[in-house]
């Protein structure tokens, strides 16, 4: 699906940096934030794991997501203020984990609830709702957008990714099921933790504001993988395949094969296996398959991690180290929903 959708301003924080800027800038550099966490595995051993430095250990679940979410939040509204306020309605979009030990449903409307009382405060017209759940969920809020925006051209839309496994029930949840990385385990993820806003809108409401265009959001992909990491065969990719495919039909390749690929990779084998069936099968999009792996910087960010590559490609846009003009943003939610978002440096739009 094709959306013209526009990057105004973006936020960020991990465990690399409290700012969109900072964090990319960690990335770049590969640097990691892995270390021990004050929680031991039925072996004694601390985890390890990649946490807010600024956070309290004690601080668990939806309480650092509220956490995380508020300071994404304030950045990207302190960032918007530089231009005209938005005087129109205000679309707040939360991407946040699957149900798991740790996080309920009640928890995500917890964290809904939290994060509509700290935008109140600075807009008049909000509205707030969980659009995703899981690693894909953000991409889910953009195709939302792109079919509101049609209808709500004036209209601003916050798009908030945020998780965090640090919550012990999610830590022995993950061990249970062999996920958790550990010198036991060779198939498992360094669980991280982090926000990530994108303020996206049609070119009306950026030219109203006042502010530059950051990126353009081009297209989005979604699609439903049937076989998921328990399925005796494994992933043939066909999932993540389509949302790619999805994302970037509008191409005319191979005059615009995508120069930049991020994925959510995490150490798991079966997401390993699903790259490589999507290479043999969307090898004509891409002007290279290598790709990018955030996740041996900030860990396994969850439902963050779309809006947190997104800022990563719009900082590579804005800082001039961007290998091409277009970038495309992988995600695989556990439940099997798989999501593509298609940017382009705004300056070759």
């Amino acid at each position: 699906m094709s959306t013209g959708i526009e990057v105004i301003a973006t936020g960020a924080r991990t465990p690399l940096g409290m700012t969109a800027e900072s964090t990319a800038a960690a990335v770049r550099a590969s640097i990691s934030a892995f270390g021990e966490f004050p929680f031991a595995m039925a072996n004694g051993e601390p985890v390890i794991v990649c946490a807010d430095s600024q956070l309290e250990s004690a601080l668990e679940g939806r309480s650092r997501m509220a956490a995380l979410i508020e300071s994404v939040l304030a950045e990207v509204l302190e960032k918007l203020s530089h231009g005209t306020p938005h005087r129109g309605r205000c679309y707040l979009l939360l991407a946040l984990p699957e149900t798991r030990p740790g996080f309920s449903d009640a928890d995500a409307a917890w964290v809904s609830k939290a994060a509509a009382a700290r935008l109140e405060t600075h807009l008049a017209d909000v509205r707030v709702s969980v659009s995703g759940r899981g690693h894909a969920g953000a991409m889910r809020a953009v195709q939302l957008i792109a079919q509101e925006s049609a209808r709500a051209a004036d209209a601003l839309f916050l798009i908030v990714g945020a998780d965090s496994y640090h919550h012990p029930e999610t830590f022995i949840w993950l061990e249970q099921n062999r996920r958790f990385a550990q010198p036991t385990i060779r198939s498992g993820f360094i669980p991280g933790e982090g926000a990530a806003c994108l303020a996206v809108g049609t070119s009306r409401v950026r030219e109203a504001i006042g502010l530059p265009s950051l990126a353009v959001i081009t297209g989005v992909g979604l699609a439903q993988e049937s076989l998921l990491r328990d399925s005796e065969t494994g992933s043939f990719g066909v999932g993540l395949s389509e949302a790619v495919l999805g994302a970037t039909q509008g191409l005319q390749l191979p005059r615009d094969a995508v120069d930049t690929g991020y994925s959510d990779i995490n150490g798991e084998r079966y997401r390993s296996e699903e790259w490589g069936f999507l290479a043999m099968k969307t090898y004509a999009v891409w002007k290279s398959l290598e790709y990018e792996v955030p996740g041996s910087c900030w860990g396994d960010v969850g439902a963050a991690f779309a809006p947190l590559a997104a800022n990563l490609a719009v900082q590579s846009y804005q800082r001039g180290y961007a290998r091409g003009p277009r970038a495309v943003v992988m995600a695989g939610s556990d439940s099997g929903l798989r999501g593509a978002l298609l940017l382009q440096d705004a300056r070759s739009y």
